[in-house]
């Protein structure tokens, strides 16, 4: 599952996108029909061509793929009539360089092998907005793709809560159809949150094409992927941008020495208290994020990363996982050279448990690198140790080349030196 947030540009004032935050925040690894989900979250993706590299790898991925887009289209101000989904740094003047064409997000899903959908939830500003009109009547907008969702003009101030069409969905995807089978069908469901959306005039649905089994339905007695209570523990890992994604001065909370557990004089006193289960944690967490708490949050989930090293011991899944908690909130909060360091540590962990085959391992070193590159000018520190962990995964060899290019750009940039 690909959730890409096309929000022009938080930089210039505009709020960050509550409708992408509302799916990043709603569990979506219960929503694939799959066994095994991977979910990425791009929040704030720089230029069409990391989008589109993003876009191609999940259109590499055999299985069901589910690409939930939200945002706004444009068209470019000159030699317009081309629907862009903007990306930071987007205006009518720039998105033709600075946008994702639209179709080349169709053209990528074209190629996917499996069953895909996408789902959308757009705005359109004034002069994209007769284009959207004619390629939702025609066909155009989705050319092939399965496409449901809705379109609906510019509104005159942001939104602070996600549209009604993408809340009656995830609604409809929590509660599913207990009549239904294990997959639900999507142009029921859609049918469903226009009904429950109740969208205005001015909101143009989309429903187009007949999609494969790509929802799951929670409801069903036998579902495709059984989420087993361990596996579901940590959700907000999105990155969602990684990464989940929006999809971000942070608090910097003073790293502890290593605990080596036990403590070698315990207290004699009460029984051993037990450590809180993350999913009672993570809603608070989450809910102070996502108010702006960012130093309330990463302490919170510091003190419950102290109390599973306590319980488990430093080298356990369960304090690894809120390590990658803490890297996700330090990603939330801005801070991507940190969130980077802990995405690398989270993966390094995660393969030296279970070796390169890991798939979560896999999505945390995408995690760490995709924080990585909005590093600034603390990426070529953080860079040979990046670079280490791609070298020990099969077919990391292009991200590792992403790296060393990277390097040697900064190197060839770098402004000479003089001698006295």
């Amino acid at each position: 599952m690909l959730l890409l947030d096309g929000t022009p540009d938080r930089r210039r004032g505009v709020l960050p996108n509550p409708t992408a935050h509302a799916v990043a925040g709603a569990h979506p690894r219960r929503f694939l029909a799959a066994d095994a989900v991977d979910v990425v979250q791009l929040p704030a993706v720089e230029g069409p061509q990391s989008a589109l590299a993003y876009l191609q790898h999940a259109a590499a991925v055999p299985g069901p793929l589910l690409v939930w887009v939200t945002g706004r289209l444009m068209v470019p101000a000159r030699r317009g009539g081309e629907l862009h989904l903007a990306l930071p740094g987007s205006t009518p003047a720039t998105v033709r360089y600075t946008g994702l064409p639209w179709a080349w997000l169709l053209r990528t899903l074209q190629a996917h092998a499996g069953p895909v959908l996408l789902m959308a939830d757009l705005e359109a500003d004034t002069a994209a907005w007769p284009h959207v009109v004619s390629g939702a009547g025609s066909g155009e907008l989705a050319q092939g793709v399965p496409l449901f969702g809705v379109v609906n003009p510019v509104p005159p101030v942001p939104a602070r809560e996600a549209g009604p069409y993408t809340r009656a969905l995830l609604e409809a995807l929590r509660t599913g159809d207990p009549h239904a089978g294990p997959a639900l069908d999507v142009p029921t469901v859609h049918r469903r949150a226009l009904l429950a959306a109740d969208p205005g005039p001015d909101t143009v649905p989309l429903q187009w094409g007949t999609p494969g089994p790509v929802l799951a339905n929670v409801a069903a007695a036998a579902r495709p992927h059984p989420q087993p209570e361990p596996r579901a523990e940590y959700e907000p890992a999105l990155s969602r941008e990684p990464a989940l994604l929006q999809p971000p001065a942070p608090p910097r909370q003073p790293e502890p020495a290593p605990v080596r557990p036990p403590d070698p004089a315990p207290a004699p006193a009460a029984a051993p208290v037990p450590a809180p289960a993350q999913d009672d944690l993570l809603p608070g967490i989450l809910a102070a994020a996502h108010a702006g708490r960012h130093n309330e949050a990463a302490a919170m989930a510091a003190a419950a990363e102290q109390q599973a090293l306590r319980r488990y011991g430093p080298d356990s899944p369960e304090a690894g996982l809120w390590i990658e908690v803490r890297a996700d909130l330090a990603r939330m909060a801005g801070d991507h050279p940190r969130a980077a360091e802990l995405w690398m540590t989270a993966a390094a962990a995660r393969l030296g448990r279970s070796g390169p085959a890991d798939g979560e391992a896999l999505a945390a070193l995408k995690r760490a690198h995709y924080c990585w590159q909005h590093s600034g000018d603390q990426a070529p520190r953080l860079a040979p140790a990046l670079l280490a962990l791609w070298e020990r995964v099969p077919g990391g060899e292009g991200a590792a080349g992403h790296i060393r290019t990277r390097l040697q750009e900064a190197e060839e940039n770098a402004p000479p030196t003089v001698a006295y």
